[in-house]
């Protein structure tokens, strides 16, 4: 791993206080598989840039070193404070192992470059749609923001457009570590 990830991943602790991480059942983290952003820390107010306020793009992610046998990755972003539970705004998946990282604006297509899909999640107004979907809270209160990574010993399985039950379920025992970072934003 290279010097400065290193150093910018030893500044994204586990969790922040007031928050709980939510770790997944069975998993065996390891150490160095951390969950960072260029653009913020853990638990700081996400950048306008990438809210439905502003441009609505994808942040960069890094993420350190998986568990040994790591074949594929699944990222996904919800608001675990919605009013109707979960506010999916990110689903992608079969993220190739040797990746450490996706730059900032991603693009919103069912397939990537990479060969990884991205799924469904809920645009605002727009409906269902592929592809990042930032913040975009109702007034009051920020909400909280999880980004999750989870490294996993085989890819899904699926196609483009999944939701995130169908990627959950594919990933039931094939879950080796994950790591989670949590922002807030709100309006």
């Amino acid at each position: 791993m290279c010097l400065a990830l290193a150093a910018l991943l030893a500044l994204a602790v586990p969790s922040v206080a007031g928050w709980k991480t939510r770790a997944a059942p069975d998993v065996n983290n390891e150490v160095g598989f951390i969950l960072a952003s260029t653009r913020f820390k853990p638990g700081e107010i996400i950048p306008q840039k990438y809210t439905c306020d502003d441009k609505d793009v994808s942040p960069e992610l890094l993420w350190g070193d998986p568990p040994k046998g790591t074949k594929s990755f699944v990222l996904l972003m919800e608001d675990t404070d919605a009013a109707r539970g979960s506010w999916i705004h990110w689903v992608v998946y079969d993220l190739p192992a040797r990746l450490r990282r996706l730059p900032e604006n991603l693009a919103k297509k069912e397939v990537l470059p990479t060969g990884a899909k991205q799924g469904q999640c809920w645009g605002y107004d727009k409906g269902e749609r592929i592809g990042y979907a930032g913040p975009c809270p109702p007034s009051g209160l920020p909400h909280h923001y999880v980004f999750s990574i989870y490294a996993l010993d085989a890819g899904t399985g699926l196609p483009p457009r999944a939701t995130k039950a169908q990627v959950v379920e594919s990933m039931k025992g094939h879950i080796l570590g994950s790591a989670e970072l949590m922002v807030r934003y709100g309006r």
